[in-house]
């Protein structure tokens, strides 16, 4: 009865993860899983003595209210730091399930496959937490956002590798445990070692990748343990995350070793690429962005990171429902990359209910742009960069980006014509059919929706 229930567990899991795959099942896709998971540690508890009852108790209270916590106190725009917190606290579990068996039994008088699994689940996990909490002090600004470089950087992750590898192998083969805590200890200065270098644009391949870490690191140690639920719940964890990983370097038109090696958005001494030009731009004022989009007949939104820092998704529906009073259609068009983690834009627009027929990919919107009216641009840069298709000498060259130059008018709202992540300049700002509307995106977008009634 316990696998069957398991078995049961797993299927949630599975059913779980295809709704999440589309915006309208998503919320019950996530409450599938989440059962899933409330039936796997039910049935864990009840059919093994793991813990006193109290104790389950007291952690099931402190993790309560500190997830409640988060949950009402974490604004959208930190959303990916506190994925990649989650990301990092998954990694770490698995590494102390490992260690727990370790600590408890020894290595000596365990089978050679479960110690093999130990080392994966403690190596996976380690690497994993130090990782994601770089990446969390990346994007949370604590770290710079830029790659962190330095001469021989290269040759010391290689020796790193290779002593990990190296001390791994003697563990396993010797059964020292003193060979594990080393094992250990080296992840976790690869960990750390392997995300300085990556720079600030990269950070939602970065989590994604991580993400499929947590899970691997939770199979191996499920393997070691002999949990079928913790295997199945893992594998899926990190075969999705795996896929969501090939699927945005292949968006950003990268191999996924260019994304972790190549310490993209930094020159030979560690500066940002590229400089901002010094050509004139076209300035608009609320007034100028309302006559816009009254006389347009479709209008394509644009979200970027800018739309989450100025937490303005609200007031963006809010305009959209304005224009459609007006017989404008209105539609999202959403980068894969798009923000600082995957499907930020769609988490943000689906908080103000936005409708989901009205979001586009990249593919079903970059048909639309030549013939659409006005493009609506809010603090995206990287993803609408010309650049990325005529210049064959930028950083960027070759990324797959939203054609927004094809539409007949180009607004963009922004504070200040600075770079994005991947520190270039965008030739999209200097065209003649472009508007610059420098502002915070949510203040702006109040501004020019007053206007658009004043007319």
């Amino acid at each position: 009865m316990t696998e069957l229930l398991y078995l049961g567990a797993g299927v949630a899991f599975i059913v779980g993860l295809k709704q999440l795959g589309g915006p309208r099942t998503a919320r019950s896709g996530n409450r599938i899983a989440a059962l899933g998971m409330l039936l796997a540690i039910v049935v864990t508890l009840v059919a093994q003595d793991i813990v006193n009852w109290g104790t389950l108790a007291a952690g099931l209270v402190v993790g309560g209210v500190i997830g409640a916590w988060f949950a009402i106190r974490v604004q959208m725009t930190s959303m990916p730091q506190l994925v990649a917190a989650f990301n990092g606290f998954g990694g770490i579990a698995s590494a102390l399930v490992a260690a727990v068996a370790v600590v408890e039994i020894g290595l000596s008088d365990q089978a050679p496959e479960t110690v093999v699994t130990l080392i994966l689940s403690t190596v996976i996990g380690a690497v994993t937490f130090t990782g994601s909490f770089v990446a969390f002090g990346k994007l949370q600004g604590v770290l710079p956002g830029r790659p962190l470089v330095f001469p021989g950087q290269k040759i010391v992750n290689a020796t790193l590798g290779l002593g990990l590898i190296g001390v791994a192998i003697w563990a396993a083969v010797s059964r020292e445990t003193s060979g594990y805590w080393m094992v250990g200890a080296i992840a976790l200065v690869i960990g750390v070692m392997t995300v300085i270098p990556i720079g600030g644009a990269d950070m939602p391949v970065v989590i994604s990748l991580l993400n499929s870490f947590s899970g691997l690191a939770a199979a191996a140690a499920g393997f070691a343990i002999e949990s079928n639920a913790l295997i199945i719940g893992g594998a899926l964890v990190g075969a999705a995350g795996l896929i969501l990983t090939i699927q945005m370097t292949e968006a950003m038109n990268r191999s996924l070793a260019n994304v972790l090696f190549a310490g993209f958005g930094s020159d030979s001494s560690g500066g940002v690429v590229g400089t901002m030009s010094d050509k004139p731009v076209t300035r608009a004022t609320p007034d100028d962005v309302a006559i816009a989009l009254a006389y347009a007949e479709s209008v394509m939104i644009v979200p970027g990171y800018g739309l989450a820092v100025a937490q303005a998704q609200h007031v963006v529906r809010e305009l959209a429902d304005s224009l459609e009073d007006l017989d404008i259609a209105v539609h999202y068009a959403i980068h894969p990359v798009a923000g600082r983690m995957p499907g930020h834009m769609n988490v943000l627009l689906a908080e103000a209910d936005v409708p989901y027929e009205q979001l586009l990919d990249l593919e079903q919107a970059d048909p639309q742009f030549a013939h659409t009216d006005v493009v609506l641009i809010l603090g995206a840069n990287d993803v609408v960069n010309p650049s990325a298709r005529d210049d064959p000498d930028s950083p960027i060259y070759g990324m797959p980006i939203l054609n927004v130059d094809r539409a007949a008018k180009v607004i963009v709202v922004k504070r200040s014509l600075s770079p994005g992540f991947a520190g270039i300049d965008n030739p999209l700002f200097y065209d003649e059919k472009t508007l610059m509307f420098f502002t915070d995106a949510k203040a702006g977008l109040e501004e020019a929706q007053l206007a658009l009634k004043n007319l």
